[in-house]
Formats: C-alpha cells, sequence, structure tokens
C-alpha cells in the first residue's frame, strides 16, 4: 500500500467473526477502521506491513507406503517468498521410516523457519 489515499479491505482471521476491516495510511502511520476488537489491529498490521501464510505440501519419499510425504512450516512463512520455497521443497527428496515432526528443511531460505513431517510414514 504506497499510495497515501489507497484504502484496502481485508477481512481478519485473527478469531472466526471475521470482520471486515478497512485499512489506510495517513503518512507513516496504519489506519484501522471497522475493527471487531484489537486482534483486528495488530492482523492488519501484519497484512500490510509483512504477510505470512502457513504453507503445508509435499516432498518426494522413496520406500515409504506413499511416494510422497505431507509437510508444513512450523510458523507463517512470508508471502512473498512461498513460491521459492515450493521450488526448493519440489528438489527435496527422502527416505522412509519418517517420524511426525522430524524437520524437512532447516531454516528455509534464510528465514528461520524449518520445514516439518506432517506424519510417520
Amino acid at each position: 500500500m504506497s499510495d497515501a489515499n489507497q484504502e484496502m479491505k481485508i477481512i481478519c482471521v485473527a478469531c472466526p467473526r471475521g470482520c471486515q476491516l478497512r485499512v489506510s495510511r495517513q503518512g507513516e502511520t496504519l489506519l484501522v477502521s471497522e475493527h471487531g476488537c484489537k486482534r483486528g489491529i495488530e492482523y492488519a498490521q501484519q497484512e500490510v506491513n509483512d504477510p505470512r501464510r502457513m504453507v503445508a505440501t509435499t516432498v518426494r519419499l522413496q520406500g515409504g507406503v506413499h511416494p510422497l510425504l505431507p509437510v508444513y512450516t512450523a510458523s507463517p512463512f512470508p508471502k512473498g517468498q512461498i513460491r521459492d520455497l515450493l521450488k526448493e521443497l519440489r528438489n527435496i527428496t527422502l527416505s522412509a521410516p519418517i517420524k511426525a515432526g522430524t524437520i524437512v528443511l532447516q531454516d528455509a531460505m534464510s528465514t528461520g523457519i524449518d520445514i516439518l513431517a506432517s506424519r510417520d510414514m
């Protein structure tokens, strides 16, 4: 959001209410209106300044019951880097057995976020 007069509408997912937030900027200050709670303000600031998402996907697995192992990010991953993360994960092939919670990729793309196995395989 670079234009000072630009207004965004965001659906807050911080709680089940799903409030619609109106977000605009006044100089360096982020203005959030129509929020239902303080978590909405925090969510809007995060979403505008550094959007992140949980990522769940699969990596190749040799010697397992299934050819793919489900994996996920240990914490929300920077949204702008998800495509590159998925490319990196496509190049990984693991060998069974794997335990749930095993680190598949440590410090993915120098973000400090690990990629973990979702299940035993």
